[in-house]
């Protein structure tokens, strides 16, 4: 059995992926993944086939000249196009196509699997990026929010139509040149109305939406990677020190100096992450350490807090260590998972997406609190490790099914 695994995201999308990819293989499946360039050395590591698609997300989401909402429906149009040019090889003799990350690539890669009569399962791994009376969704790109007490529904139907107008021709006019017909609701076209959510249920609970979700816990890729020396020599040496991180998204600018100075506030020291944004302390002093990509499993169980920017990935592992966080979200879904940090009691969500040293020396107050510790190493015990299993044999029940069913 075969299957592609593609996603258009970044370090956030693949991660999880690579779990999934781990257990199928396991289970027997042959598995590639189609991704951007910028994941190929983590692949390499355990061993999972790259094909290259698109461009560098890291260049596009960090270069000279970020992207603005007038670039958003260019870039679309050559996401759509990329999947289409670049996907088709990859898929052919495939069981089952499993796709996450942004919805113009989503809907390319389905356009390419229905062409080759391929069934295809989205992927999210946060509860509001699906249409639901309970979550309303971000405003479009370049429009204003929606009046409050706007319904739920209406803000969807919005978003479904902008989608529509950013990215509907280009779609269709690439479906036409490979003979598929138009396709006028983007939204039911890439996510389909059984998607599958990969996000523990205690951390993000699904409540009910207009499809049928399945929620199997978050997907964990195990990471049996030693910390880097210098980082391993730098723990042994003091107490527990605060980590500071932004992952592969943006960081507000100043963020590390305001970051360093409030924990050193608190008399701990600090390891910074430089992240995609290429995070530096404000000065060399010895009770700060600066690292690049190391292993969260570990490192996240021997840290006093972390401060990051909430994404499903990074909040997740520090949930699962039972270390209690500060999260200063940017985007997308960050500042759903800071309300369910503060909600469940194991860290403090953030006010804004510019930490300040006081903002964020208060924000530490609550979190080193030994209640906190105490209420985020109880939550940690009910966080869910099986979810890729449970996906991986979810989808592969579901293709011997379909098999099955063709064959009678």
């Amino acid at each position: 059995m075969r299957v592609l695994l593609s996603t258009s995201g970044s370090r956030g999308d693949v991660e999880p992926l690579l779990g999934l990819a781990v257990r199928l293989r396991a289970l027997g499946a042959e598995i590639r993944m189609c991704a951007p360039p910028d994941c190929a050395e983590r692949l390499a590591e355990v061993e999972v086939p790259l094909v290259p698609v698109g461009t560098s997300m890291r260049a596009m989401m960090h270069g000279k000249r970020p992207p603005s909402p007038k670039d958003v429906p260019r870039l679309d149009a050559e996401a759509i196009a990329a999947q289409l040019d670049q996907v088709p090889s990859a898929a052919e003799g495939c069981d089952v196509v499993v796709v996450s990350g942004v919805l113009s690539a989503a809907v390319g890669v389905r356009s390419v699997a229905e062409k080759l009569g391929i069934p295809y399962v989205y992927v999210f791994y946060c509860p509001i990026y699906v249409p639901s009376p309970y979550y309303p969704p971000p405003p479009p790109l370049g429009e204003r929010p929606a009046q409050d007490g706007t319904d739920n529904r209406v803000l969807w139907d919005r978003n479904n139509q902008g989608a529509y107008k950013r990215f509907g021709d280009a779609l269709n006019s690439q479906r036409a040149s490979i003979g598929l017909p138009p396709v006028e609701d983007v939204f039911a076209y890439g996510y389909t109305d059984r998607p599958l959510l990969a996000a523990d249920p205690v951390l993000a609970p699904l409540q009910r939406t207009d499809l049928d979700v399945v929620q199997t816990g978050a997907w964990i890729m195990p990471d049996e990677r030693s910390l880097p020396a210098e980082l391993e020599a730098f723990l042994e040496v003091g107490p527990p020190p605060v980590h500071v991180e932004f992952g592969s998204g943006p960081a507000p600018a100043d963020a590390a100096r305001a970051a360093v100075e409030a924990i050193r506030a608190h008399g701990h020291r600090v390891i910074v992450s430089r992240g995609w944004a290429g995070l530096v302390p404000p000065d060399d002093r010895s009770d700060c350490l600066t690292v690049g990509e190391v292993n969260h499993q570990v490192l996240f169980g021997r840290v006093a807090a972390v401060v990051h920017a909430g994404s499903a990935g990074i909040t997740t592992a520090v949930t699962r260590a039972g270390t209690p966080q500060v999260v200063v979200p940017q985007m997308t879904d960050q500042p759903y998972y800071a309300g369910r940090v503060a909600e469940l009691g194991i860290g403090v969500a953030h006010d804004g997406r510019a930490p300040t040293v006081e903002a964020l020396s208060a924000a530490l107050t609550t979190a080193l609190a030994p209640e906190t510790r105490a209420r985020a190493i109880d939550v940690a015990r009910k966080i869910r490790a099986d979810g890729a299993t449970v996906a991986a044999k979810l989808l592969l029940d579901a293709v011997r099914d379909a098999g099955r069913n063709r064959t009678e």
